[in-house]
């Protein structure tokens, strides 16, 4: 940074550059938990049309036998999940939110002329 921008200031804009990186990297992790919610849903909708009660569900390279009850049980469990962590995410998401609006704030603050900070 520029030898002529006070500390105080370039420490502020680094940790606003730092937050800006965790909401974006928030936003990423957000998206995938809504696409692995949306394959369950579409999982659990393909499950209603089976009429058998063996079903076969992917164990990585495998397909592994279980009964339609238990991999609804499963998929249901992992939906009630992904909603859990999607809340956490929200949460987390509204305190960067939060705390990028402060440090604006100051930042602007600090580079209005007049203030002695440029």
């Amino acid at each position: 940074m520029d030898p002529q921008v006070p500390k105080q200031l370039q420490d502020k804009i680094a940790q606003f550059q730092t937050l800006q990186s965790q909401l974006q990297m928030l936003s990423m992790q957000k998206q995938q938990l809504f696409m692995q919610s949306a394959d369950t849903d579409n999982a659990l909708k393909a499950l209603e049309g089976v009429s058998g009660e063996k079903v076969y569900r992917a164990a990585g390279p495998l397909l592994v036998e279980t009964t339609k009850d238990a991999s609804e049980k499963k998929l249901k469990d992992d939906k009630e999940l992904t909603a859990t962590r999607l809340k956490m995410m929200e949460k987390q998401e509204t305190k960067l939110t939060e705390k990028l609006d402060e440090l604006r704030n100051e930042l602007q603050t600090l580079m209005k002329p007049g203030t002695g900070a440029m």
